[in-house]
């Protein structure tokens, strides 16, 4: 049986767009998967904040199917953390979105060749 051997590392993240505009946080390279094990979300802004993250196989779109984080309410000046463990393949996007101005998120895990 062989193994891949994974880095942990930083694999994305910025400020979300307001809602109905995603934001794409990261997409996997060509001839790699993501295995994401980590979702950071700070609701720096002033009020509360819901947030959606999705998972977008290539050539997919955002929607019902691909949500990862759905719509959670965060608090102002507070972390979300998520913790799991997703695949994304080659060329597949993590994409979010959020109701208000301020959300950053960062994405950790590892990128496998």
């Amino acid at each position: 049986m062989a193994y891949d051997v994974v880095t942990p590392t930083r694999l994305g993240g910025d400020e979300l767009d307001v809602s109905p505009v995603t934001t794409t946080l990261r997409t996997t390279p060509t001839g790699s998967r993501d295995i994401v094990t980590n979702i950071n979300i700070a609701n720096n802004a002033s009020t509360v904040a819901r947030v959606t993250i999705y998972m977008v196989p290539s050539g997919g779109t955002a929607n019902d199917t691909t949500v990862v984080i759905p719509m959670i309410k965060i608090p102002k000046n507070t972390v979300l953390s998520w913790s799991g463990s997703q695949v994304s393949h080659e060329g597949g996007t993590i994409v979010g979105t959020s109701t208000v101005a301020g959300v950053c998120v960062t994405i950790s895990g590892g990128e496998v060749a």
